[in-house]
C-alpha cells in the first residue's frame, strides 16, 4: 500500500492517473512480437548444446531435412557466418580479451544452451521437432565453470586462443584519482592502532535469471526496400545500429519495431544470435522468418544477471568513523562479452561509497569467463551489487562496532546541508536529504517499538526470533551524460531524442526515443506534454518503439526514460511554446515581450484578448496569415544529454521472523521511503516500487540460477527457478519525499530501479539480525529457510566444541544478548 496522498492539483504533473496504454494490456488487445505473422512467413528452431564444453565433430542434417514441413538446415558455414561475430558496446579497458560471439557455434561449444544449427520450417512447432532430429557429435570437454579457480594462473581456458580467462581488470584508486586518501594507508593505519577497526567479509552475488513475461521474439521481413525486423526488445535503436554493424545491411535499410513488449529489466537490452539469424536468413530465403523461443530456451539462453564475488574491506575508528573501503570483485562474463556486460561491475564502482563521507576508496574488478550462459544487464546493472555490499559492511561494522547499525550510518552519511558533494568516487550529488527519508521510514516501521519486541524475543526464548533490517541507499540514474560514458569507454552517447507534432485539430504528437516495455510512458510522457502545452490529457499521443516513426534516439535502460527522455520532451514542448507565441503575436497584432502563456494561452497582458495554442495550431495549418520569412509549422525536435547523473536515494527498512527451530523465514513488515526528486504519477511510481522491491526481495530470499558439475543450468523452468508470487510478499508500505533534482527542468530523479537496488541488503540484514545472536555470521543468498536452519546447526555445533572461556559474542549490537545466556539460546 501507499501512504502518500495525491496532491490538490489542477496540474496533469502530479495525479495519479491510471495508465492509458492498460486498456489494451490488460484486455488482450496489445500486440507482441509473437503476435505477428507476415504472409509466406517461415519459422525457426535453434539446435542448442547440451553440453557446457566441448568440440564439434560432425553435424548430421539428413534426418531434419526430411521432416515434414521443413524448409531447410543451416549450420555457420552453410550461412557463410562462421566469421560474423556479435558485438561487444563497452571495452572497459585497452587491452580487454573478447571472444568472437558467433551467431551459431563454429568448432566448439562453450556454454549449455548455445546454438549449433537452425532448423527452418512451416510451423515453429515443425521447427522444433525438427531441431530434435539432428545429430551433433561432440567430443566433451571439462567445463570450467569457478570463476575463482579460473581467475588463477594456470587455469584450464574457455577459449585457449586468449590465453587466459581474464578478460579485463579495471581499477579506481581514490589516491592516484585525487579524490581521496590511499586506501592502503588508511587500513595499515587501521591495523597499528588500537583506536581503530579493520572489517573483513566475503559476500556472494548469485547468479539470478531475468524473468520477464513476455519471452524474447523475432519477425524479419525482407518484403519491399527496407528490411523490417519486429524484436522483443528494450533497445529497438541500437539493434538498428548494431544490426549494420554486424551483419553489414544499411542502416538506412532497416526499420526496427518494437511493439508492446512485456517486460524487460535489462534482460532484453541484447543484440541476439537469434535476431541475427533471422536477418541472415530472411535475406537468404527472401521470406519472413520468425524465432520466438519457449521459456525453458528463455532461462538457459537469454542473459544472466549479477554472479559476482566481493572481497570488501573497512576501516574505521572506534568511535564509528569510516577512514577506508577496498573492494575486490570477480564478476563472471560467462563464456561470452554481453553488449554492454563488460560494463555492468564498473557502474558498481561509483556506488560502493554510496551515502558515506568516506575518505579513502580503491575499487579493483577483474571480469572472468566461464563456461556459462553470459551475463550482462540485469534491473540495476551493477547498482545492485554495490548497494549490497555497502550496507552489508556498514552491519558488519556496527556489530563489531557494538552499535546501532542506523546510528552509525548517520554519523557517517552525507548531511543534507552538505549538498551538492563530491563523492570519493568523483561523483557530484546535486541533492537529497537522508535524514527526512530515515526518519520517515522510522516512524513508519516503529524502529524503537521494533527493537523492544526484538529484545523481549531474546529474553524469553521465544523460538520464532525477529530481526530488523535496514538499507539506506542511493543510485546513479539517467544513464548518462555521452562525456562520461566517452571517458569509460562505452559505445555510445546518453542522450535522448524527441519531437512534437502540433496537429491541425489541436492534437499532439509525440515521439521519444525511449521505447517502453511496461513502464507507463505512455501516460506519464502525455502528463507532462499536457502540462506543459495547456492541451487535454486525452489529446496527447506518444509514439515510440518504431525507428522509422521515432528515428532519433537511445531507448530504455538505467532509470533513463524520464529523466532523459522526459527532459527532451519539456524542450520539444518550450520550442513549440516560441514558434506559437511568434505567431500568436502576429495574429493578436502584439508584440511577443507583451504576451504571456498560461495554461495553453497566449494572452495580451492587461487585456482580455488571448489565443489557445490549439487555435494557433489551426492556423498554421490554414497558413493564411502567419509572419513573414517563418514558416508555417509548430514542429519541434529536441535532443537532451544530461549534465549528470541523478540520484534517487531512500530508506528501506524491514521486520523479519526467523523460526529458530526450522529455519523459516517470513518477511513481516517491509516499509520504504523513497526521493525520486518530483512525482509525475504517484500510480506509477508505486507500481515501480512494488516490483522492483519483489526482484530485490526475491534475490535475498528466492532466486538462484544453479549449474550442476558438468555445467547444465539445472532449473531452467519456473516449477524450479523459484520466483514468488503476491501469495508470497507482504502488503508494502510506501511513501515519498522530494529533494528535487538540480539538473533537469522537471527536478526528477528516476524510480525504476529503486526498490531492486534497496531491498536485497534489507532482507539479508534482517535476517542476520534475527538470529546473529545465536552464533549465526553469514548466510549466502538466498537465504532459504534451508540454508537458514543449516547455519543455525553449523553455529551450534560450533558452540558445543567451544570451552566457555572461548565462546564470545560476534558482536553486541543494539539488543544482542550474551550467548553464554541460557534465555538467549533457542534450545
Amino acid at each position: 500500500m501507499t501512504t502518500t496522498a495525491e496532491p490538490t492539483t489542477t496540474s496533469e504533473i502530479g495525479k495519479a492517473r491510471v495508465r492509458k496504454e492498460d486498456q489494451r494490456l490488460i484486455t488482450g488487445r496489445s500486440r507482441y512480437t509473437d503476435s505477428i505473422t507476415p504472409s509466406g512467413t517461415l519459422h525457426i528452431a535453434v539446435v542448442r548444446s547440451t553440453l557446457a564444453r566441448a568440440t564439434i565433430s560432425s553435424i548430421d542434417k539428413s534426418e531434419a531435412e526430411k521432416a515434414p514441413g521443413v524448409h531447410g538446415v543451416f549450420t555457420a558455414a552453410d550461412l557463410g557466418a562462421e566469421e560474423i561475430g556479435l558485438p561487444c558496446a563497452w571495452p572497459v579497458t585497452p587491452d580487454q580479451k573478447a571472444p568472437q560471439r558467433p551467431v551459431l557455434a563454429v568448432g566448439r561449444v562453450n556454454f549449455s544452451g548455445e546454438g549449433v544449427a537452425v532448423v527452418v520450417a512451416r510451423s515453429a512447432a515443425a521447427a522444433r521437432d525438427a531441431a530434435e532430429l539432428v545429430e551433433v557429435d561432440y567430443e566433451p570437454l571439462d567445463p570450467v565453470l569457478d570463476m575463482e579457480a579460473a581467475s588463477k594462473e594456470g587455469a584450464e581456458l574457455v577459449h585457449p586462443d586468449l590465453g587466459t580467462n581474464v578478460s579485463a581488470t579495471w581499477v579506481f584508486d581514490s589516491g592516484e584519482a585525487g579524490s581521496g586518501g590511499s586506501v592502503a594507508d588508511a587500513i595499515k593505519a587501521a591495523e597499528a592502532d588500537d583506536d581503530q577497526i579493520v572489517v573483513r567479509r566475503r559476500f556472494r552475488q548469485q547468479r539470478l535469471i531475468p524473468g520477464f513475461m513476455e519471452p524474447r521474439s523475432c519477425v524479419v521481413d525482407p518484403t519491399g526496400e527496407q528490411l523490417t525486423i519486429w524484436a522483443a526488445t528494450q533497445v529497438p535503436h541500437i539493434l538498428r545500429t548494431m544490426t549494420t554493424v554486424t551483419l553489414g545491411v544499411p542502416e538506412s535499410k532497416l526499420r526496427v519495431i518494437a511493439p508492446d513488449v512485456g517486460g524487460g529489466f535489462g534482460g532484453k537490452i541484447g543484440v541476439l544470435p537469434e535476431e541475427m539469424l533471422c536477418v541472415l536468413l530472411a535475406q537468404k530465403l527472401n521470406r519472413p522468418v520468425k524465432w520466438t523461443e519457449t521459456r525453458s530456451e528463455c532461462m538457459l539462453t537469454a542473459h544472466h544477471g549479477r554472479d559476482q564475488i566481493q572481497d570488501l574491506t573497512i576501516s574505521a575508528k572506534k568511535d564509528g568513523t569510516i577512514t577506508g573501503l577496498d573492494v575486490h570483485l570477480l564478476a563472471d562474463m560467462g563464456s561470452y562479452l554481453g553488449l554492454v556486460g563488460p560494463g555492468v561491475p564498473i557502474l558498481g564502482a561509483f556506488m560502493f561509497n554510496a551515502i558515506y563521507k568516506i575518505p579513502a576508496y580503491k575499487f579493483t574488478c577483474s571480469n572472468v569467463f566461464t563456461n556459462k550462459t553470459l551475463t550482462d544487464a540485469y534491473r540495476g546493472a551493477g547498482r545492485p551489487e554495490a548497494t549490497f555490499g555497502i550496507e552489508r559492511m556498514m552491519d558488519e561494522l556496527a556489530v563489531e562496532l557494538g552499535r546501532d547499525p542506523m546510528e552509525l550510518r548517520e554519523q557517517n552519511w552525507i548531511a543534507h546541508d552538505e549538498f551538492p558533494f563530491t563523492t570519493v568516487a568523483t561523483l557530484t550529488y546535486d541533492s537529497g536529504n537522508y535524514e527526512q527519508a530515515t526518519q520517515r521510514a522510522m516512524e513508519l516501521i516503529d524502529y524503537a517499538g521494533l527493537r523492544r519486541e526484538q529484545e523481549e524475543r531474546r529474553r524469553s526464548g521465544d523460538p520464532v526470533q525477529l530481526g530488523i533490517g535496514i538499507s539506506t541507499f542511493t543510485e546513479m540514474c539517467g544513464l548518462a551524460p555521452s562525456r562520461v560514458l566517452g571517458s569509460l569507454d562505452y559505445g555510445a552517447g546518453g542522450w535522448e531524442a524527441a519531437s512534437i507534432r502540433m496537429l491541425a485539430t489541436g492534437k499532439v504528437e509525440v515521439t521519444t526515443g525511449a521505447s517502453a516495455h511496461g513502464q507507463g510512458h505512455e501516460t506519464a510522457f502525455s502528463q507532462i506534454v499536457a502540462d506543459k502545452l495547456g492541451v487535454p490529457f486525452e489529446d496527447v499521443e506518444i509514439l515510440h518503439g518504431d525507428t522509422q516513426v521515432s528515428p532519433k534516439g537511445l531507448d530504455t535502460y538505467g532509470s533513463r526514460s524520464l529523466v532523459v527522455g522526459g527532459i527532451a520532451i519539456v524542450n520539444a514542448a518550450d520550442k513549440v511554446i516560441e514558434k506559437a507565441k511568434k505567431i500568436a503575436a502576429h495574429l493578436l497584432e502584439a508584440s511577443e515581450d507583451d504576451l504571456e502563456f498560461a495554461n495553453g494561452q497566449f494572452s495580451v497582458k492587461g487585456t482580455d484578448k488571448g489565443k489557445a495554442i490549439q487555435e494557433i495550431a489551426f492556423a498554421t495549418f490554414m497558413a493564411h496569415d502567419y509572419p513573414e520569412g517563418m514558416e508555417p509549422s509548430l514542429d519541434s525536435d529536441a535532443v537532451f544529454d544530461p549534465e549528470n547523473f541523478s540520484f534517487p536515494h531512500g530508506t528501506h527498512l524491514c521486520a523479519m521472523e526467523v523460526d529458530a527451530e526450522t529455519g523459516r523465514v517470513n518477511l513481516r513488515k517491509y516499509v520504504c521511503v523513497d526521493d525520486i526528486g518530483n512525482v509525475i504519477n504517484p500510480l506509477i511510481v508505486e507500481g515501480q516500487v512494488h516490483g522492483g522491491l519483489a526482484q530485490g526481495i526475491a534475490q535475498a530470499l528466492y532466486e538462484e540460477a544453479n549449474y550442476d558439475d558438468q555445467g547444465t543450468l539445472v532449473n531452467a523452468t519456473f516449477v524450479d527457478y523459484t520466483i514468488p508470487s503476491a501469495a508470497d510478499l507482504p502488503s508494502f508500505t510506501t511513501e515519498t519525499v522530494a529533494t528535487p533534482a538540480t539538473t533537469n527542468a522537471l527536478g526528477v530523479k528516476g524510480v525504476g530501479e529503486a526498490g531492486t537496488i534497496a531491498s536485497t541488503p534489507a532482507i539479508v540484514n534482517g535476517v542476520l539480525d534475527a538470529i546473529r545472536h545465536l552464533g549465526v555470521t553469514e548466510i549466502e543468498m538466498p537465504t532459504t529457510s534451508q540454508r537458514v536452519w543449516k547455519a543455525l546447526q553449523e553455529a551450534r555445533g560450533h558452540k558445543a566444541q567451544e570451552t566457555p572461556s572461548d565462546t564470545h559474542s560476534p558482536g553486541a549490537g543494539l539488543g544482542s544478548i550474551d550467548p553464554n545466556n541460557p534465555q538467549g539460546e533457542v534450545q
